[in-house]
C-alpha cells in the first residue's frame, strides 16, 4: 500500500469532502480516502492506494470535483 499526501482548497461542508473523496476513488488503485475538512481554508487529504498515483490523475480528480489542489 502506498501514502499519498495532498492538499484541497475550497472545501466548505460535509458536501465537498464526500464530492472529492467521490471523484479520487475513481483513480485505480485508490482503496481509501481521508479528509481533515478546514472550512474555506486548505483541506489535508490522505490518499491510501495499491501502487504510486499519477499527479495528473490527482490534480483532475480534484478539478472535476469543482476544487483546487495546492501545490
Amino acid at each position: 500500500m502506498t501514502q499519498t499526501d495532498i492538499t484541497v482548497h475550497g472545501m466548505t461542508c460535509g458536501h465537498c469532502v464526500a464530492a472529492v473523496t467521490e471523484e479520487l476513488k475513481t483513480i485505480d488503485g485508490v482503496s481509501d480516502v481521508q479528509i481533515d475538512l478546514h472550512e474555506g481554508g486548505d483541506s489535508p487529504v490522505h490518499i491510501t492506494s495499491e501502487a504510486d498515483l499519477d499527479p495528473q490523475a490527482i490534480a483532475d480528480a480534484v478539478d472535476e470535483a469543482g476544487y483546487e489542489l495546492v501545490r
